[in-house]
């Protein structure tokens, strides 16, 4: 049995932010994917596409979490998901990879798993304002993307390096071939061997 790549889904979720990740998820044919919603009703994301959710949170099974990935959305910034803030104790008590990016990352920080760990958001300044109860900014980095153990943390505007952390944690992937994916996502370059 496969594992499962979970996507949570809620009203207003930022769509675009973890499509290229779950493109190369569904396409390396090692996971499924399934979407997770706080209930079983449909919902509709930012870009006004409506979602069934494949089941509720109260369905995750950690044990065949691989990953379980956090869109952006104005949701986080309204205040904490008693649910998921459980359900993110479970997951990363098992080491599964909790992937986080934009205003989700806010979650991640209320759960407390950004302890001791090296992570990033939309800015240390967007974290301080949103939580004024944060502390980790010793362990802040000012990048698109971080990787630190199974958290991988991401600013909304790097959604393709969130989508290329998220690869390399799940081995999908190599490093030269991330590069790769990389270059063509983000600057467009074509790799040599499709140049004619």
């Amino acid at each position: 049995m496969r594992r499962k790549a979970y996507l949570l889904i809620f009203d207003g979720l930022a769509d675009w932010e973890p499509a290229l990740a779950l493109c190369e998820i569904n396409k390396s044919g090692k996971f499924d994917v399934a979407t997770v919603g706080l209930s079983a009703e449909p919902v509709t994301s930012m870009g006004g596409v409506r979602i069934i959710p494949d089941l509720t949170l109260d369905a995750v099974d950690p044990e065949r979490a691989a990953v379980f990935i956090m869109p952006g959305g104005e949701m986080w910034e309204q205040g904490p998901q008693a649910q998921t803030i459980e359900l993110l104790g479970r997951l990363n008590a098992r080491g599964t990879i909790i992937a986080a990016i934009c205003a989700a990352t806010l979650e991640v920080v209320r759960a407390g798993l950004t302890h001791g760990l090296h992570h990033t958001s939309n800015s240390k300044g967007y974290l301080k304002a949103m939580l004024p109860e944060y502390r980790d900014e010793a362990h802040y980095v000012d990048r698109l993307a971080v990787s630190d153990r199974n958290i991988i943390t991401a600013s909304g505007l790097g959604s393709v390096e969130f989508a290329c952390e998220i690869l390399g944690g799940l081995q999908i992937y190599s490093g030269e071939e991330l590069q790769e994916l990389h270059a063509m996502f983000k600057h467009g370059i074509i790799p040599a061997r499709y140049a004619v």
